[in-house]
């Protein structure tokens, strides 16, 4: 099977910056890496199409089907669907996402290599934006394949951080805002959506395994929060009388991480901008994220609730003005039982001792849950579990031993009843 180490390095070259891996949503390097995976998905024997939002799909036909059918929606055997994503977050890893595209491709090219074809077709999908870093569109890719043009309209005017908006980025890069809807397939040929990637924690690490299955991935939403105060001369307005909307967006951070620490999720603020800031000017307006998760729906709201009461009062308290607006909403998604004993039972045959656990991430595989059974491979990070994160890595062992689990789950593969 081909290295996949080598070829993780080899994609990590295409990036936005020569300083650090970062590659985002349509960029030149972002297209690079699409023509990269389209030539080895062709390597290994996959026919390849991009669709109307850039995901990259390479098809590996069922022993039954035409050839030539190319898609989800075309006559013939039903589709396993496989993948995961090639964008990153800004100076990022060189694996998440990653290796749940390389994967698929290596185990598709072994079945080539032995002349072997399977009783449904194989679909491997490198998505095109998961992470959404240059226009904060968490899972466009995964969506615009559920939801087609309605997942996409609430996006086309949105601007990156160069004021570039996103309608006019998808014309650069050949793509038709228009026709967005052409990404949507059909989920009624999907016998099921399975994605390789790595744990990007310790769990895997400390338990000394190297494969994991998942069992259920996290409930999560993101807000974005304006803050809205008074500038002033940072010498001449006394401290009581201020509005600093920047002191206030202090005490909200810290809110989020009591909250989200007391009630039994996760909160993170990742971004805040100061508009307009100048180093001796009492900031006016200040805009921060908050990313909020849990195992359960309910957990999360409960945790969202109490950070909404609390910077409420932190406003009314200091004399300043808040606008929210939610960005990102998924549920919680768990893995369907029957596709956890198949990935376990593959994964023994493999030769490793899997264990079950949660995700704490997200993945493309919530987006899909909503149509179809989804199952998680999770691979042991190194480095102590990092991710996002230049220190993320895996061994080559490891992701040797993911590429056998997953040929034998793909081998074995039967849906209930079939």
């Amino acid at each position: 099977m081909d290295d996949l180490i080598s070829r993780a390095e080899a994609l990590a070259r295409h990036s936005d910056s020569a300083e650090h891996y970062t590659r985002t949503y349509l960029t030149p390097a972002h297209q690079a890496a699409a023509r990269q995976l389209g030539d080895w998905m062709r390597e290994a024997g996959m026919e390849v199409r991009v669709d109307a939002v850039g995901n990259v799909i390479g098809r590996y036909d069922a022993a039954s089907s035409p050839r030539g059918a190319q898609s989800p929606q075309s006559p013939g055997a039903q589709v396993l669907l496989m993948g995961s994503h090639f964008d990153s977050v800004r100076n990022g890893g060189k694996y998440d996402g990653v290796l749940g595209v390389l994967v698929p491709i290596a185990c598709v090219a072994e079945l080539n290599r032995r002349g072997e074809r399977l009783p449904f077709a194989l679909e491997v999908v490198g998505f095109a934006d998961e992470e959404g870093a240059r226009y904060q569109t968490s899972f466009l890719a995964s969506k615009a394949m559920i939801h087609g043009a309605e997942a996409m309209r609430p996006l086309l005017e949105r601007v990156d951080a160069q004021g570039v908006r996103f309608d006019d980025a998808m014309r650069a890069a050949g793509l038709d805002p228009a026709r967005t809807d052409e990404a949507r397939i059909d989920p009624a040929r999907l016998a099921a959506y399975v994605e390789v990637h790595i744990e990007q924690g310790p769990v895997l690490l400390n338990a000394g395994r190297p494969l994991g299955v998942v069992t259920s991935i996290a409930s999560g939403g993101r807000h974005l929060v304006r803050v809205f105060g008074e500038a002033g001369h940072a010498g001449t307005v006394p401290m009581g009388v201020r509005r600093d909307a920047m002191a206030a967006v202090a005490e909200m951070v810290l809110a989020v991480e009591a909250r989200a620490t007391a009630l039994g999720g996760v909160g993170t603020v990742g971004l805040v901008n100061v508009k307009d800031g100048t180093g001796n000017v009492i900031p006016g307006e200040v805009e921060f994220t908050i990313d909020m998760r849990a195992g359960d729906d309910a957990t999360r709201a409960a945790i969202e609730d109490a950070v909404r009461a609390d910077i409420e009062a932190i406003a009314r308290r200091r004399g300043v003005r808040v606008e929210s607006s939610r960005r990102h909403d998924v549920s919680a998604a768990p893995c369907a039982g029957w596709i956890q004993d198949q990935l376990e039972a593959a994964a023994r045959r493999a030769g490793a001792d899997p264990i079950r656990l949660p995700s704490g991430a997200g993945h493309d595989a919530m987006v899909f849950a909503e149509v179809t059974d989804v199952g998680m491979l999770f691979v042991r990070c190194g480095a102590g579990g990092v991710s996002h994160n230049p220190a993320e890595t895996i061994t080559a062992g490891d992701g040797a031993l993911a590429e056998r689990a997953l040929l034998e789950f793909l081998r074995g593969f039967r849906t209930p009843g079939g």
